[in-house]
């Protein structure tokens, strides 16, 4: 999968902080969004994307995603940040972009709920939410 590179959501929030082009894309479902939370860009004056990568509930690859994210008129230099998860569906969402003309697609590692603990509970040890970055959740 070929994309920009990985980024760290401590480092995200840096670049969406510092520059005012950059956007961030939530590529996770509609049931996340509902269930789990968004990450909470308000004091930034935006918010992020809802854009699913896969389609609940059946979670095949979104047809329309490139085009949902060309209709946003978002210029091909802006730097894009791909946030799901954990960390993977971003990676594929990311190169799909750079494979459209994107140049600067990142994915964001450990994504909004990190990988599981020893027990296989997300949300616990990594992540947008556990580095303690706004969310919101409803």
């Amino acid at each position: 999968m070929h994309y920009t590179g990985d980024i760290s959501v401590a480092d995200v929030w840096k670049a969406l902080t510092m520059d005012k082009t950059a956007v961030l894309v939530d590529v996770r479902t509609s049931a996340e969004w509902a269930f789990v939370g968004t990450c909470d860009l308000s004091e930034l004056g935006t918010s992020p994307l809802l854009i699913s990568w896969q389609e609940y509930p059946h979670m095949g690859i979104n047809p329309a995603f490139t085009q949902m994210i060309e209709e946003k008129y978002i210029q091909k230099d802006q730097p894009l940040y791909f946030l799901c998860r954990s960390g993977v569906r971003s990676k594929a969402a990311a190169a799909a972009m750079v494979r459209a003309g994107y140049e600067k697609c990142y994915n964001i590692l450990d994504g909004f709920e990190g990988g599981p603990d020893a027990a296989g509970h997300r949300g616990a040890i990594s992540g947008w939410k556990v580095a303690g970055l706004p969310w919101t959740q409803g």
